[in-house]
């Protein structure tokens, strides 16, 4: 009778721990910052005088980039933000880049937009799809809240699909869980 009552003392205590093992795993570690660039200031960036005479837009002499076009978004604005594992949640940092591109979206009101909400490598295939989805529709839902027509964004979900980091490990998945805002149509 001792030694079964050990017994079942043993295997409860091993479920205890192997429960606390569980849940410790599950504990959200701190994440680094991944870095992000900051969108310039709200402010006009100078730009190159053509003659009168001349048609056609004024490009802009800090970036090259033709106000109004995918590379002026790209370059000038930011058209990526980044998420903490499993989150969806829009960073801090991402708020910058987010009221810029808003800003920049409400300036060009011909231009449309797809959001793509990408995970890193960890996880099934339909765990990063969703967690994709739900970090498009986060930066779309922040947009919109900016005062960007809802009409004129799409969403879809890439998952772990199309990294842009191929490795493995914590600076690639950091690399890999982002919302990407590209241009569809109407940029000049």
């Amino acid at each position: 009778m001792v030694r079964s009552l050990n017994s079942r003392t043993i295997v409860r205590l091993a479920l205890v721990g192997v429960a606390a093992a569980s849940l410790g795993a599950c504990a959200k570690k701190a994440q680094p910052a991944f870095p992000t660039t900051t969108p310039p200031p709200q402010t006009q960036a100078p730009q190159t005088q053509m003659p009168p005479s001349a048609p056609g837009p004024v490009a802009s002499t800090q970036t090259g980039a033709l106000p109004g076009s995918a590379q002026d978004f790209v370059v000038n604005v930011g058209d990526r933000v980044y998420f903490d594992t499993d989150s969806h949640d829009v960073r801090d940092d991402a708020r910058p880049i987010l009221d810029a591109q808003s800003a920049w979206l409400r300036r060009y009101p011909s231009v449309n937009v797809r959001i793509e909400g990408n995970a890193d490598e960890r996880g099934t295939r339909e765990y990063n799809l969703a967690l994709g989805a739900r970090r498009a529709n986060a930066v779309r839902d922040y947009l919109v809240g900016q005062g960007v027509e809802a009409a004129r964004i799409a969403t879809i979900s890439f998952g772990k699909e199309q990294p842009l980091d191929a490795g493995s490990g914590e600076e690639s998945w950091q690399k890999n869980r982002n919302g990407h805002t590209a241009i569809v149509s109407g940029a000049r």
